[in-house]
């Protein structure tokens, strides 16, 4: 799809995986409300896109009415979400608060940086996903998402979207991103539940594509759909031409 064959393609977030290739091909990924139940999390089924205008029409095949959201009016700021702070990548971070920037001029958003400070989600996700996990694990997992929630529920009583970097680096090579977490910004949102997408944010000196997160309330899909859709343009790529199907 990012190499401009396809419209549209699919895939299934579990921790990012949707939103983080989105972002490191320089197109549109969005994780829809959900993630969590009956004490697991779950992948979520989410479009990648060139066009953010298609997001609305997979949205209405796939998860069917969105619940009708105000338009947004306040867009917060957060460069790690006070977890990531050892992950982040300086020249990463400002490109993504540069397009949050433009993108609250375009909507004639209101700005502000709400200090958000969460609680890392490794060992929770970790004792979600797995089957062997004992009570008290899950418990501690309940905790730390509880936690999460409250902290979250008291941003979004101020703002309507929370942006971020949608992940705390730039691309990393086959070996492997090394000691440093790329689902730090990413995952948080899969065990909340909230809406999450992933927009273009521009390229590092090393030409290397970033990506803008924008979350909203749970539910309010909608709001980051039409967002997107009003004020983002489609990712420019380039096609490269099939020639061989060997």
């Amino acid at each position: 799809m990012a190499a401009g064959i396809v419209d549209l393609a699919t895939g299934s977030d579990g921790a990012g995986s949707v939103r983080i290739p989105a972002a490191w091909c320089g197109v549109y990924g969005l994780k829809p409300t959900g993630g969590f139940a009956a004490g697991q999390v779950r992948p979520m089924p989410g479009p990648l896109v060139r066009d953010p205008r298609l997001l609305a029409a997979w949205a209405g095949a796939v998860l069917g009415p969105l619940r009708r959201t105000a338009v947004a009016a306040v867009i917060g700021w957060s460069a790690d979400l006070g977890l990531a702070g050892a992950d982040t990548d300086a020249e990463t971070a400002q490109l993504a608060q540069r397009r949050a920037r433009e993108l609250a001029d375009q909507a004639g958003l209101r700005w502000c940086e709400p200090g958000v400070r969460l609680l890392n989600v490794e060992q929770a996700w970790q004792t979600y996903r797995s089957p062997g996990s004992s009570a008290a694990q899950v418990a501690a997992a309940d905790r730390t998402r509880t936690t999460n929630n409250t902290r979250l529920q008291a941003v979004f009583d101020h703002i309507d979207v929370l942006a971020t970097p949608t992940t705390p680096r730039p691309a990393h090579g086959h070996d492997g991103p090394g000691e440093h977490l790329s689902v730090a910004l990413t995952w948080v949102f899969n065990v909340s539940g909230h809406p999450a997408l992933s927009i273009p944010a521009g390229q590092t000196r090393a030409g290397l594509p970033v990506g803008l997160q924008l979350v909203a309330r749970p539910g309010a899909d909608a709001t980051l759909i039409e967002l997107a859709a009003r004020y983002c343009a489609p990712a420019v790529v380039a096609p490269r031409p099939i020639t061989s199907w060997r």
